[in-house]
């Protein structure tokens, strides 16, 4: 089936929505994340030959398989979360949150061993209980029905109490908060609702460390700032944190961001079309199992109704062409690992680019051979099987 996609037309982000990504918190977000033993700035590569196949002037690819060692970027939002509720536990300014300040023995006598719990389809969870267990706290996870049996025991090997449970998404994040209210365990969740938007903000600051390394990158290197964005969401944390940061960062010259999720799971794309949020229901059935969720989060659809050009819906297709255009690149670049849900926004990308019937989506994203396009592969192959199989061409 053929990609669906909404223009949006509503224009840039207005500056009251800014606050929540703004200079000062993508500073403050990377200087704790710069106490974090292991930490570096993910690669920015530049395929230059996939750029010229396609017809534009540069596609850049931002790779968090690499970042901490844990094969997504998740760790950057569930370890800021959980270092500004302890920090605020142990009355530490925002300023004075450090890595090494949260686990000293006076900390640890002050906070006694806490509970985290969360749901998840993977990355976020093992990010979760891998912050939990650097810090001397407990994990429980709850992963909704079909996760891969690899992810589970990703988070398990975290030590954390992880289980697939028999819901999708949605309520697996609902049984997360049942049970942490009634074990007094405290949620970190990267999506929010009326009642619950303090962590799930801190978690899209946490992410926003990703757009200042990208920033840097750009001007260590003498490249101009990309023209679009292509990022992929699943409740619109992620997509959020980025647009919010690079509106933030360059003003009226932010990029065209267009917005990529998958079409079982759509939520965003079906809340821009009717104009206000609107949920999907049902067993959110895809590969791209990271964007499985049906219900946008209230923190991050600000930032997106208002600044996003045009929001895409797609079948598992795109994202096996993405991974495939990464992992068996053009000759003369470098090979990504890139699993379903981080390649999407580069398949979609190419689809726009190449395919019969989406002249007036690639018209209306102003695509062209002058334009630089940045791509973020949010995770590597987490599920190993199932990346083997796109690539092989045993699937799609």
């Amino acid at each position: 089936m053929k990609l669906q996609y909404c223009v949006n037309r509503t224009g840039a982000v207005p500056p009251e929505k800014l606050a929540l990504t703004g200079l000062e918190v993508q500073k403050a977000a990377r200087a704790f994340h710069s106490t974090i033993p292991g930490y570096e700035p993910t690669p920015l590569t530049a395929l230059d030959h996939l750029a010229r196949r396609l017809g534009v002037s540069q596609v850049l690819v931002k790779d968090e398989s690499k970042r901490f060692g844990l094969n997504a970027f998740k760790a950057l939002g569930g370890s800021y979360a959980m270092g500004r509720y302890l920090g605020e536990q142990l009355g530490l300014g925002r300023d004075q949150l450090t890595f090494e300040a949260l686990g000293t023995p006076e900390a640890r006598e002050k906070l006694g061993e806490r509970t985290f719990v969360t749901a998840t389809d993977g990355n976020h969870g093992r990010g979760v209980a891998w912050a939990a267990r650097q810090l001397g706290h407990r994990a429980v996870v709850y992963m909704p029905k079909g996760s891969a049996r690899e992810r589970l025991e990703n988070i398990r090997a975290q030590g954390a109490q992880a289980e697939i449970t028999g819901l999708n998404y949605d309520d697996a994040v609902r049984l997360a908060d049942r049970m942490g209210r009634e074990h007094g365990w405290t949620l970190i969740q990267d999506t929010a609702w009326p009642g619950y938007e303090d962590i799930p903000a801190w978690i899209i600051q946490g992410y926003t460390t990703i757009a200042q390394e990208i920033a840097d990158q750009l001007e260590e290197r003498g490249w101009e700032k990309p023209t679009h964005l292509f990022l992929q969401a699943g409740v619109g944390s992620f997509a959020g944190a980025m647009l919010g940061s690079f509106a933030a960062r360059w003003g009226r010259d932010c990029p065209v961001a267009c917005i990529v999720e998958p079409d079982r799971a759509d939520c965003l794309y079906r809340s821009a079309r009717a104009g206000t949020i609107t949920p999907v229901t049902g067993d959110l059935d895809s590969m791209m199992a990271g964007l499985c969720c049906g219900e946008p989060c209230t923190v991050s659809w600000p930032i997106l109704q208002r600044g996003a050009a045009a929001f895409v819906s797609c079948g598992d297709e795109y994202a096996a062409r993405g991974m495939r255009l990464l992992g068996r690149p053009e000759p003369g670049d470098p090979a990504i690992i890139s699993g379903e849900s981080g390649a999407v926004g580069v398949g979609v990308l190419a689809a726009i680019l190449c395919e019969e019937g989406l002249e007036d989506l690639r018209w209306t994203l102003g695509l062209n051979e002058n334009s630089r396009v940045l791509c973020i592969s949010t995770e590597g192959d987490t599920d190993r099987e199932n990346y083997r199989r796109v690539l092989d061409g045993a699937r799609f």
